[in-house]
């Protein structure tokens, strides 16, 4: 059990200190733990993800948290949680120190700048798995032909119909759409 311990600290380690961007820039770090580890599939990541959006709290750590401790019990949670979490306050705890005196640092500024694009690219990555998983019925596509036979109709439908909702819809709370989603996911089996 210690080696799973320090596989969880090392995973969520090493994502927590380069998932820029917030949670869903975890996801791709998630997508090749589900690959890599027993310790959940791509299947229960799409459904962490719909939890974790769903919970108070930043996804990322409710992501690690649920990791943790379906992996290595309270312990495990506990551990998956502050390693995730370590590497951004340390590093903010050392920024802040020198921020002040750098901030207007020509560098410092192009370097910012280049973590936009970079940030962007990790969440389009994680969009575009949670896209497949959550649209087609298999994992991988080969031809024009299968990708129409293997899309999920009935979750594409709910998505559209979600979508156009909270456009139109904008003054109703977003708890409701999730709670629609849940519901039909329910009832219908999805």
């Amino acid at each position: 059990m210690l080696g799973t311990y320090l596989l969880l600290i090392y995973e969520f380690m090493k994502t927590g200190l380069f998932a820029i961007g917030g949670g869903m820039a975890t996801l791709p770090f998630l997508m090749n733990m589900a690959i890599r580890y027993p310790w959940f599939t791509v299947d229960e990541l799409m459904n962490m993800v719909a939890i974790s959006e769903s919970t108070p709290g930043a996804i990322g750590v409710n992501m690690a948290t649920y990791v943790g401790y379906t992996t290595g019990g309270l312990l495990g949670g506990i551990l998956a949680t502050l390693a995730l979490v370590a590497p951004s306050i340390v590093i903010i705890i050392i920024i802040s120190k020198f921020m002040e005196k750098f901030n207007e640092h020509k560098i410092v500024r192009h370097g910012f700048y280049g973590l936009r694009p970079a940030t962007a690219g990790l969440i389009a990555g994680a969009m575009v798995e949670v896209f497949k998983v959550s649209f087609l019925k298999v994992s991988e596509v080969l031809s024009l032909g299968e990708l129409f036979n293997s899309l999920d109709i009935k979750s594409i439908i709910l998505y559209i119909v979600l979508l156009f909702g909270i456009v139109k819809l904008e003054k109703i709370h977003p708890i409701y759409f999730i709670i629609i989603g849940a519901v039909v996911g329910i009832v219908f089996k999805f």
